[in-house]
Parts: C-alpha cells; sequence; structure tokens
C-alpha cells in the first residue's frame, strides 16, 4: 500500500511541475463549457427575412407587421424583383424571403384564398425546420385573426360546436432550449478528455523520456505501479466534475436537480471505461503524438457522433444504432441528463448504471492485463 501511495505522489508532484496539464484538468473544462455552452445552440431566435411586397397594400403591410411584431422575424432586406431575392438568398445570410403577389389584398376581401411564396433557405436543414414553424404559427394567427374579423362585421355569431382542446405542457426543458440538452452532456464528454486522453499522454510521456523503463527495474509490482497511475486521474477526473456541475449551475442556471451521490457515483463506473481505454491506448502508441491521435480519432470522436450527445440515436440508421450500444459514453449521457433535467435516480436508471459497471470492468481488467504484459 505505502508503494501505490508514494507512485500517486509521484504522480501529483509530476503534475505540479507542469503547468500545463494544470490549465488542462483545471482551466480548460470552464472555458470548453463555456464556448460549447454558448455556441452549441441549435435555437434560432432571430429569422432574418426578405420581403418583396408586389401588392402594397393595408393587408399585405399587416402580415409584415404581424411577422415582424412575433419576436422572431426581423426584416433585413426589402426587394423590389425576384433577381433581388434570388441575388440576397445566394449570399446565405437570410433565413426566408416572404413574396406577397398582386391582388393579395382583393382575394381577402373576396373570402379567396390568397396565396404567398415562402422560400426557406435549406442549407441548414435544422434552421429552415424551425423558421418554417414560426412561419406557420403567425400566418395561422393571420388568417384566423381574417376570419374572426369577418364574422364581427357580419353580424355573424359563432355557434358553439364540438371541439378538442390540447393542453400543452413540456416537462423538463419547458423552454425548449438546446443548450439545457447539450451542457449536461458536456459533462461526460469533458470527463472522457480528462481520463482517457491525459491518462494515456501521461503514460506514453514516460515512455519516451525512459522514467517508466527505471519503475520497471525496480521491485515495484504492475499492479501496483497500474494502480499508482490510475488513482490520481481519478481522481482529477472527479474535479473536472465538481468544476463543470457548479460552472453549469452557476453560468447556464441548469441546477443538478436529482441525486449527487448518485450522480458521482455513475460518473465513477464511467471514469473506469475511460481510465481503461486511456491505459489501452499507452499500450499501442509510441509517442504522445500517437496516443493523442489516436484518441482523438479513434476513441473520443467516434464516441461523441454515436453517443447521443448531438446526435439522437434514433435517427440513426439500425447497424449504427446496434454499434452506439457498444459506447459506453451513451449510457453515461442517459444517466447525466436523467439526473441533472428531469432529477431522477437509480431506480430509473439501473440498467444504465449496470452496462456501465459491467463495461468499466470488462475494459479496465483487459486494458490492464496488456498493460502489465507489456512490463513483463
Amino acid at each position: 500500500m505505502k508503494t501505490i501511495v508514494n507512485i500517486i505522489i509521484k504522480e501529483f508532484q509530476q503534475f505540479r511541475r507542469d503547468p500545463k496539464m494544470f490549465a488542462i484538468v483545471l482551466i480548460a473544462p470552464v472555458i470548453q463549457l463555456i464556448f460549447l455552452g454558448y455556441a452549441a445552440n441549435l435555437d434560432l431566435e432571430n429569422v432574418n427575412m426578405i420581403m418583396m411586397d408586389n401588392d402594397n397594400t393595408v393587408s399585405s403591410r399587416e402580415l409584415t407587421e404581424s411577422l415582424t411584431s412575433s419576436g422572431y422575424f426581423k426584416l433585413k432586406f426589402s426587394a423590389e424583383n425576384y433577381q433581388q431575392v434570388t441575388a440576397e438568398m445566394d449570399k446565405g445570410r437570410y433565413h426566408i424571403a416572404i413574396i406577397i403577389p398582386k391582388n393579395f389584398e382583393k382575394k381577402i376581401e373576396r373570402h379567396e384564398t390568397a396565396s404567398l411564396q415562402v422560400i426557406f433557405n435549406g442549407s441548414d436543414g435544422n434552421s429552415a425546420s424551425i423558421a418554417a414553424g414560426y412561419f406557420s404559427n403567425v400566418a395561422s394567427k393571420y388568417s384566423k385573426n381574417i376570419i374572426t374579423e369577418y364574422f364581427n362585421r357580419s353580424g355573424i355569431k359563432n355557434q358553439p360546436i364540438g371541439k378538442i382542446s390540447a393542453e400543452i405542457r413540456v416537462w423538463y426543458n419547458p423552454l425548449l432550449k438546446t443548450r439545457n440538452f447539450l451542457v449536461p452532456g458536456i459533462v461526460g464528454l469533458l470527463l472522457s478528455v480528462i481520463t482517457l486522453i491525459l491518462t494515456s499522454l501521461a503514460i506514453v510521456k514516460e515512455k519516451e523520456i525512459g522514467t517508466l523503463e527505471q519503475l520497471i527495474v525496480t521491485p515495484i509490482k504492475p499492479y501496483q505501479l497500474i494502480i499508482g497511475k490510475l488513482i490520481p486521474f481519478t481522481i482529477l477526473g472527479f474535479i473536472s466534475v465538481v468544476i463543470v456541475i457548479n460552472a453549469m449551475s452557476l453560468l447556464f442556471n441548469i441546477p443538478v436537480k436529482g441525486s449527487y451521490i448518485f450522480l458521482f457515483s455513475s460518473s465513477f463506473l464511467y471514469i473506469l471505461s475511460s481510465l481503461g481505454l486511456g491505459l489501452f491506448i499507452s499500450t499501442i502508441s509510441k509517442t504522445q503524438q500517437q496516443a493523442m491521435m489516436i484518441s482523438i480519432f479513434g476513441i473520443l470522436m467516434p464516441m461523441v457522433y454515436l453517443s447521443g450527445f448531438a446526435f439522437p440515436i434514433e435517427n440513426m440508421p439500425s447497424s449504427i444504432q446496434y454499434i452506439s450500444y457498444l459506447i459506453p459514453l451513451r449510457y453515461f449521457i442517459t444517466i447525466i441528463r436523467g439526473v441533472i433535467l428531469k432529477g431522477i435516480g437509480f431506480t430509473e436508471l439501473w440498467f444504465d448504471a449496470t452496462i456501465l459497471l459491467a463495461m468499466g470492468i470488462i475494459i479496465l481488467v483487459l486494458s490492464s492485463l496488456r498493460f502489465r504484459k507489456k512490463l513483463e
């Protein structure tokens, strides 16, 4: 036990002498949380709009006013002809172009269907979909106001008829902010960076400078060296989790609704997997550059893509969905979002926690055996 403690102390002393490592572990998580929290936002709050009003009547101006007063649409350009609309949309600065044809008001007065041409910038499918939803909502209200006004002028009273009324309630994320969905997942992403990449780099660094060979010829047993190497990064991983969770609550007002004990227990289970992967990378890498490339492009990026961090797993092809079951980050992100956003715990997430524990033990044991064989 004393040998393991001495190795741990050595690791922390080496960490203290390396200011770059200090910045990566303690400062980088907060900076990445800020950047990702503010930049990784799929919400569309300002829809830049082009308007070509060929009717130029009270009704057409009322429609324009309805759009701009909704709080979503910003009239950025008034086109005089279709060529201007095409030229401006080609620049990519506008989300939507609306062309109001002639006789728009006359058709409304004759109680006919008044058509509009609405062009969306589909190069960004997500923004186009959101803008289409905004426009449909505003157009529906405008059309309803026309009908109501006609009834009032005609003296027609609305007859009571049966109808279906849906009262919509949004749970867990009432404002439907994508930030509330993405930021909790950043906890898992940063924990992967700290434990996986730094573990592999730290061990490979000792190979490069020759200190690992010096440790091998000492009476230190392989399991003592492995435990002494992994415990410091486990502690650093927990420190990063604490920093990120507090920053998440202070900067983005996203509190942890569930149990902190279950959250940190799940973090430990995930750390087992990421440490094991970092240990495995150290056995197949000869230089820190190799370890970094394998960590990022071979493991971290596929984990991000297939874990449900940003892309819904349900939308992936069936073959890719099956592969995602082998990704530990998938289960950890499910647990994180469940605890932080929904306030649920072990009762609801026991399956994900059990799978995470099993994967962590298997990955760590196999990587430790391979690392031990390398040492011997």
